[in-house]
């Protein structure tokens, strides 16, 4: 009888799950393995390719690595993630989470409403907000620095995205932090300064082996959403020439702007490596951190 129950409630899990289970299969493994099966043929949008792919094996990975286009966006795309995430991000999610970690009132609910408000608005809204902002003719910088005609998109475009996304991104490295701040005792940061240490001692010996662990997450959550961002080509087009033509954009490009859909799905393959290596070094990091802990 018990055997009959146990059954009959694993049939009702399964019923319950299977819903669930057919989305994911539909919508995540099913285009997953549909975009490794065309990196491997040398599908197009028009032409004999579009109507007869041929099976071209790891031709187009060869490819990819043989040529200096894709070795040039995956580094722009490096300094993109560091700039904009790993150093911009974390550390001013972190100087804002920290300043305001004491205060109450009007003050700290303003600052999070705006740097929220950056992260919550549709991307297209703000790309044209900002592209208004730096605008050569007119701009809201140009007429606050009194800069003239300077065209930031044109003459600093990787910088003017590395900032942008900076802008946009914060917010979750300061609710993020804010919550990991809670976590540390007062009573330790209390002792520390009674016993003379200054507040970068108590920042350093106090606070940061503590919420070590949410810095790693923080960290690997920010790097692998700017690595797949795409709003630099709301705002550049990848452009001027090359210079901001990061992964996303350059994938996008190739695949419908050039028609090489078979060669665009090789590239977001090994677009994946790459975040799952990036998620690999973090993991161990963090599993590194908690075994040194225990």
């Amino acid at each position: 009888m018990a055997t009959d129950a146990a059954g009959l409630g694993r049939r009702r899990a399964a019923v319950f799950v299977a819903p669930a289970l057919l989305l994911v299969a539909g919508f995540l493994v099913f285009p997953a393995l549909w975009t490794v099966y065309l990196g491997a043929t040398d599908y197009q949008l028009t032409g004999l390719a579009a109507a007869d792919p041929q099976f071209t094996g790891l031709d187009n990975v060869r490819r990819a690595l043989d040529e200096d286009q894709f070795t040039h966006s995956l580094g722009l795309t490096l300094q993109f993630v560091v700039g904009s995430a790993v150093i911009g991000q974390a550390l001013l999610g972190f100087t804002i989470a920290w300043l305001l970690r004491d205060r109450t009132g009007p003050l700290r609910r303003i600052v999070e409403a705006l740097v929220l408000l950056a992260w919550i608005l549709p991307s297209s809204v703000v790309a044209f907000l900002w592209i208004a902002l730096l605008d050569r003719d007119g701009g809201t910088l140009n007429t606050l620095l009194g800069t003239g005609n300077t065209a930031w998109l044109v003459e600093h475009p990787m910088a003017s995205i590395i900032v942008f996304n900076i802008w946009r991104g914060t917010a979750f490295s300061m609710m993020l932090y804010a919550a990991a701040l809670g976590t540390v005792p007062p009573s330790q940061l209390e002792t520390a300064r009674l016993a003379g240490a200054s507040a970068w001692q108590q920042l350093r010996d106090v606070v940061l082996p503590r919420i070590r662990g949410h810095v790693l997450t923080n960290l690997l959550l920010i790097s692998l959403w700017t690595f797949n961002d795409f709003t630099p080509f709301l705002l550049t087009g990848g452009g001027p020439g090359d210079e901001t033509e990061v992964m996303p954009v350059f994938i996008y490009k190739t695949a419908l702007f050039g028609g090489e859909l078979g060669y665009g799905a090789a590239l977001s393959v090994l677009m994946l490596l790459i975040n799952l290596v990036i998620a690999l070094v973090y993991t161990r990091l963090l599993r590194a951190r908690e075994e040194a802990a225990s």
